[in-house]
């Protein structure tokens, strides 16, 4: 039995809140369990340098945890004058996962800035983030069309992140903190909503894990990421 009572293929609850940001072309407040993040979604009618000429638009993606979103104060990274390499990669993740559903021939010459913040934490919030991001993105594709801004949608289909591990032996989907700290395999998956991957993040913590292991996670994140397209397709018909 997990810590939390679920079983090993439960989710945590899921709230997917949208137009929470009043100024923001596209906004969601993602709650997993006690994780919850803020996204919102930006345009921009500039692009990249290296983009100008391409007939191509651009998304990228920023990313970062409140100083009391977790049990102690952390210092804010524009305090210390840089990000660390976590937040980073966290960001180049979301950014790569919102842009692999995107035609981006159909948004030229501009570009969507995805914010997502950590309000409070407690396991899975890049695969949080990455979940409400979408949802964000396709508000202010909404937005876009709605006023002439674009003339087709480029978003090809949905896309969501969840974590998976082996916990004291047992393979689990949409760990918390006490678990994913605990864990002796710790995975992130991104899918579309056909199934199609974009991208597996896996660690043996101590020891290196078995193809029997991965697969079990794998049939979790599968079954995990069905049910939350299915949870964003649902929020975004209301």
């Amino acid at each position: 039995m997990r810590s939390d009572n679920r079983q090993a293929d439960q989710l945590r609850n899921i709230e997917l809140i949208r137009n929470y940001a009043k100024h923001a072309e596209g906004s969601c407040f993602i709650k997993c369990g006690d994780t919850h993040v803020l996204c919102t979604a930006t345009v921009e009618d500039r692009i990249p340098a290296w983009l100008k000429g391409k007939g191509k638009g651009w998304i990228t993606a920023e990313y970062g945890m409140l100083p009391r979103s977790t049990n102690s104060r952390m210092d804010r990274e524009a305090a210390r004058g840089k990000q660390s390499g976590r937040t980073q990669e966290i960001q180049r993740l979301i950014g790569r996962a919102i842009r692999s559903v995107v035609d981006l021939t159909k948004m030229p010459d501009m570009q969507i800035r995805i914010d997502c913040d950590v309000i409070q934490a407690d396991g899975g919030t890049r695969t949080a983030s990455i979940t409400g991001a979408y949802i964000a993105l396709a508000d202010a594709i909404s937005h876009l069309l709605s006023i002439g801004a674009l003339t087709q949608n480029p978003i090809v289909e949905p896309v969501a992140a969840i974590s998976c591990g082996v916990v004291n032996d047992m393979a689990v989907v949409d760990l918390n903190y006490e678990e994913d700290s605990s864990a002796i395999v710790d995975a992130n998956f991104v899918m579309t909503a056909s199934g199609k991957l974009i991208e597996i993040q896996a660690t043996g913590e101590e020891h290196p894990f078995t193809d029997e292991q991965f697969q079990s996670l794998m049939k979790l994140a599968r079954s995990g990421i069905g049910e939350i397209i299915k949870m964003q397709q649902t929020a975004l018909k209301g």
